[in-house]
């Protein structure tokens, strides 16, 4: 019997009008969380989007529920080329989900937009994992975890930093750790907003995996997330690999595909 609940072409995932219900719910929750401290969220287009000079992370600069006729999604796109370039982003970013057009990868790549990314977006089911030895994260574990954070994405640690202070003074914002001697063995971070909770961060040493911490990071988080007031807590993981196992393995089930496209704007800076 089919689930009605589920897409009969693949019933690990919703079916296409709840995926876009709950879809709408987490994009709103990242929208938010991308605006910390000083960026904006409205509209280009029909797209909605988020614009945070502040924020060196592509969540912090996207856009998000491209929705429309062809003509309005193809202009839309071409739109965001100029409004990432604006504020200085060599990038634009669209994470293309069910709340897109299903025509999205067809007009992309008509307007020099690429697939860069294919993730699932999960949500966490049951009571928390344990989560012993996690604490909140203060600004003296800020340079610690901007210096994972930095070696896990590639990026700067000097922007990262400033970034994180950011979200440790936002009470929407959570960040914790665990201690290994005088350095951190890892760290989690999230966002929660109107009753959804993300699960945005999880980066754990080298020398400390396969050990539990990240496990531990994030019970202890979806913990924190709850007790703020988050009904549902959704990840964001890349397609396959040790990622979705690991998402799993903490109690998240796949509810939905995104894939990311990506336009370079730099020639737009000059």
């Amino acid at each position: 019997m089919v689930d009605p609940l589920h897409d009969p072409d693949d019933p690990d995932l919703l079916d296409p009008y709840r995926a876009r219900d709950l879809a709408g719910l987490v994009e709103n929750a990242r929208l938010a969380s991308g605006a910390v401290r000083y960026g904006k969220v409205g509209r280009v287009g029909v797209a909605r989007v988020v614009v945070n000079r502040d924020d060196p992370l592509p969540t912090g600069n996207h856009a998000c529920a491209v929705y429309g006729s062809s003509a309005e999604v193809a202009g839309t796109l071409m739109e965001l080329e100029r409004t990432f370039a604006d504020v200085g982003r060599a990038e634009a970013v669209v994470y293309a989900s069910p709340t897109t057009v299903a025509e999205i990868e067809g007009l992309a790549d008509d307007t020099g937009w690429h697939a860069v990314e294919e993730s699932l977006v999960a949500v966490h089911r049951g009571p928390a994992a344990t989560s012993a030895g996690v604490r909140r994260a203060g600004d003296v574990d800020l340079p610690g975890v901007a210096e994972l954070l930095a070696d896990d994405l590639g990026m700067d640690g000097t922007r990262l930093l400033r970034h994180l202070g950011q979200r440790l003074d936002d009470p929407r914002c959570a960040i914790l750790v665990v201690d290994d001697g005088d350095r951190l063995a890892g760290f989690a971070s999230g966002f929660g907003d109107r009753g959804v909770g993300l699960v945005e961060h999880v980066v754990v040493r080298p020398a400390r995996r396969r050990r539990g911490v990240g496990g531990a990071l994030v019970g202890g988080l979806v913990s924190a997330l709850d007790d703020a007031g988050a009904l549902l807590v959704a990840a964001q993981v890349a397609e396959g690999g040790a990622g979705e196992r690991f998402a799993e393995a903490c109690g998240f089930e796949v509810r939905y595909p995104v894939t990311a496209y990506a336009r370079r704007v730099d020639e737009l800076l000059d």
